[in-house]
């Protein structure tokens, strides 16, 4: 067994142990969803407020509003109760550090995990690679609040979403744990 699943275990049977949370609702109990990304340095429990129960965290590599990220956040909606949404990027995110073609190259050469330096990114081994890599999306990231404006724009445009609810947007500062409104986000998102 490896270190990491007998740490996971061993939480887990105390998280059980001391379990007090099994009447909790379905239903979100403060009616919002977050979409934001999988990064480890977010807790968005911590920077939202959130106990367990009270909001939908839907969350991917960037908090892009992917098709899946769309599908999730409907179904929050439509069969959940949730009536307003966050959509939270955050400074330093790795979705920065390279392109589409960047990730596609990697992948073609490498299914390795592939390491990053002043010059970049490079695979540490040879292949196999696949060619997959071409036909995703990758939702790579140029500038935080651009991509913050075109996820709400996605999202409030879609036509399974419901116009009359709200989708704010922010950015996460990894450095000081603030959240920094888009404004543009924001008031696209109304």
């Amino acid at each position: 067994m490896s270190n990491v699943l007998n740490d996971v275990l061993i939480a887990n049977a105390d998280y059980v142990a001391g379990f007090d949370k099994g009447g909790l609702p379905m239903l979100p109990g403060r009616r919002f969803a977050i979409l934001t990304c999988m990064d480890a340095r977010l807790d968005p429990a911590k920077y939202a407020g959130l106990s367990e129960g009270d909001a939908h965290v839907i969350r991917n590599a960037g908090g892009r509003a992917s098709d899946d990220a769309i599908r999730s956040l409907v179904i929050s909606y439509k069969l959940l109760g949730t009536r307003e949404w966050f959509v939270i990027h955050h400074t330093d995110c790795g979705m920065e550090t390279f392109t589409d073609d960047i990730m596609r190259d990697l992948l073609a050469s490498s299914l390795k995990t592939a390491s990053i330096d002043e010059n970049g990114w490079h695979d540490c081994c040879e292949g196999p690679g696949s060619g997959e890599a071409k036909y995703i999306d990758w939702l790579t990231i140029k500038n935080q609040a651009q991509s913050v404006l075109e996820d709400v724009v996605r999202i409030k445009s879609h036509p399974l979403v419901p116009s009359d609810i709200p989708v704010y947007g922010y950015i996460y500062d990894v450095k000081s744990g603030a959240l920094i409104e888009v404004p543009e986000a924001t008031a696209a998102g109304k």
